[in-house]
Order: C-alpha cells, then sequence, then structure tokens
C-alpha cells in the first residue's frame, strides 16, 4: 500500500497588513443590537490580550477565493506536470465572493476555476471543493490519503482558500479575528516510509452545530439581507479545550507514538488563547505539566485567523525555513489539528520523508 507524502508547497500571503489601530473608528455593537459603550481601544487592547493578533492580512479588491488558490497552487507546482494532476481537492466556506458582490458563488466550484486558471486539459483531473469549516484543509488532506491507499490517485493537489474579510461584520468585535490567505500542498502516492501515519475526525452536530453561523450584522440600523460570520466564542473556546486534545491523543495511539515522539504541533490559529490552551490540555493528558516552548508554531499574531488556509500556510513557512526557531527534518513527527463550523475537528499525523 502506497504511502501519502507531501512533495511540495506554496501559499499565498496578502501583502496588506491590517493593524489593530485599523479598527479604532469602527461601531461596535452586541449581539442585543445595543452599541458598545467602552471606548474602542479598551476593546481592542481585550481583544489582543484573548488572541494575540496584532494586525490581519486582507486580499485587495481585484482578488477571488479562486485566484489567490491559483496563486498558491502555482508555487506549489512550479516545475510539475500539471496534466498529472489526479485531483484538484480546494477546502473553502464562501464561494469565490467578489468585493462588490459578496453573495456566495460555487458555480462553477472554486476547484474547477482553479483549474481552468492552471489551463489543465486533462479531463480526468477531478477538481471539487470541501467545505467543511476552519478544519476543511485538513479534511481534504484526509481524503487525498484515502485516494491514494486505495490506489486511485497518484498526485493530488490540495488546497485550502478563503477571503473572510467580506464575511465580517464591520459592527461585530469578532470581525476582527478574520484574515485572508491560501495554502496548499502537492499530495503524492511513495514507498517511502513517511508521509500520512494516520488521522481523526469528528463532527459534534448534535449540540453544538450552530456555535458558528451566518447571521445578520448587529447593528440593528444597517439595512440590506447581507449574512456576517457569527459566532458564540466562549461555548467554541470551551468545545475546543475539552475536545480537540482528545482527538489528538486519539489519533497518536492509533499511530502507535507517545507525545515525547513529535517534534511539532501545528494548530489551527483560531485564537492564541485558546490555542494555549488546547496544547496544555494535551500535555495534561499524558501527564506532563511543562510544555515545550517550541512544540506549537504561530502566525496568528500577524496573519490573523485565515481558516483553512492557516495550517498549509504555516507548514509552507516552516519546510521554507521563514518561521524562527521552527524547523521540520526528516524522520520528524509533526501532528496536525484544527477545530472549526460543524462542531467539526480532525487531526493528521505525518512523519517527515
Amino acid at each position: 500500500m502506497p504511502n501519502s507524502v507531501i512533495t511540495s508547497t506554496g501559499s499565498y500571503i496578502p501583502p496588506a497588513a491590517i493593524p489593530n489601530n485599523y479598527f479604532l473608528t469602527y461601531e461596535f455593537y452586541g449581539s442585543d443590537g445595543n452599541k458598545l459603550e467602552r471606548p474602542n481601544a479598551d476593546i481592542i487592547k481585550k481583544l489582543y490580550e484573548i488572541t494575540g493578533i496584532r494586525e490581519r492580512r486582507y486580499v485587495t479588491d481585484g482578488l477571488t477565493t479562486a485566484d489567490i488558490a491559483y496563486l498558491a497552487a502555482k508555487q506549489t507546482l512550479n516545475g510539475v506536470d500539471r496534466e498529472t494532476l489526479d485531483y484538484i481537492i480546494v477546502a473553502q466556506n464562501f464561494g469565490d465572493a467578489k468585493s462588490d458582490n459578496t453573495r456566495t458563488d460555487m458555480v462553477p466550484t472554486v476547484a474547477a476555476r482553479v483549474k481552468h486558471k492552471l489551463r489543465i486539459q486533462n479531463p480526468y483531473t477531478i477538481a471539487f471543493d470541501l467545505p467543511f469549516g476552519c478544519p476543511g484543509w485538513l479534511q481534504a488532506m484526509i481524503m487525498a490519503d484515502y485516494y491514494i491507499k486505495s490506489g486511485d490517485a497518484k498526485r493530488i493537489l490540495v488546497i485550502g482558500a478563503e477571503i473572510l474579510s467580506r464575511f465580517t461584520d464591520p459592527h461585530d468585535i469578532d470581525s476582527m479575528i478574520y484574515a485572508d490567505g491560501a495554502g496548499c500542498v502537492l499530495v503524492e502516492a511513495s514507498d517511502q516510509e513517511a508521509g500520512i501515519l494516520s488521522h481523526s475526525s469528528r463532527s459534534d452536530t448534535f449540540d453544538n452545530a450552530y456555535l458558528l453561523w451566518l447571521g445578520k450584522s448587529y447593528n440593528p440600523k444597517r439595512n440590506g439581507d447581507k449574512l456576517f460570520i457569527k459566532m458564540h466564542g466562549h461555548e467554541i473556546y470551551k468545545y475546543a479545550v475539552r475536545t480537540v486534545p482528545k482527538v489528538v491523543k486519539e489519533n497518536l495511539d492509533k499511530a502507535g507514538l507517545n507525545l515525547s515522539d513529535v517534534k511539532k504541533i501545528l494548530v489551527h490559529q483560531a485564537n492564541g488563547k485558546m490555542d494555549d490552551a488546547i496544547l496544555k490540555r494535551l500535555f495534561e493528558l499524558y501527564g506532563i505539566k511543562e510544555v515545550p516552548a517550541d512544540i506549537m508554531p504561530m502566525i496568528i499574531s500577524w496573519a490573523g485567523n485565515s481558516s483553512v488556509a492557516t495550517l498549509p500556510t504555516m507548514f509552507d513557512l516552516i519546510l521554507k525555513g521563514k518561521l524562527v526557531n521552527h524547523n521540520l527534518q526528516s524522520g520528524d513527527i509533526a501532528v496536525f489539528t484544527s477545530v472549526g463550523a460543524g462542531m467539526n475537528i480532525n487531526s493528521m499525523i505525518y512523519r517527515m520523508p
């Protein structure tokens, strides 16, 4: 049975950095429709203390999700025969919304648009989208692994791309969390003793399906029927800290590995404080009180939460030596995990080739 190995990576990080003081002139409202009385400077300071975000990245008006997915894919496929791709899987959740019309546009799929932009003629390069909340890219990786291990595919492009800035309510303080970006990997069948070792997923929809949803602006004076990202942040925090560590441990057990075998843990960059708490809880499950300072790379402070793009972007930066004090060598074990709308959680154990 072949193994699934990542042979190339790429990403698109928008060059425009949006600092926290960008929001000083915003009018924020609560979910009850009442204007928040606290000064914006205090609100922004509190958000920074919780999330660790000091700036985030927004795309320019002329770009769409398909555009940035293509840019990440083009970087990944440098020197690769595009016609040999068996699948192109794009994890995304809002379609190809334009700056002047943010209605969700998924016909054709973002993956089909990326394949078109790559000028691939092969009709057997199957292109499709995967909406799975923030864990979408990781779930696409799991699907790619199944395709490769079944013998159905030898070469798969897996992309995570999102432009969240077009779906954030400017009157909701949570709007400051979200960002834009795209990350991409090429996954290939290999006979090496490396690649994807195991994975685990779960969907807790019975009680938690609507912790993240699309809703109207918190500003009652705002007209129109446009929908924005909404969330019960505190409940998501509790759910993630309680559940993500269990999924990671379950996955390590499945792979026959211990936490001490792991070189890096890549957690979806949703909230700095939450990710720290997830990591602390994971180590507690193994009876370890001290968490190594360099085991969890973080880019949220300057990149924000770009949903499906955070994990592949971070992995690309690590492999290219662009994250200080973080590297992965042949044989190293990396854990990937994500949590998001659904509520969905997944994890993947990966051995570097």
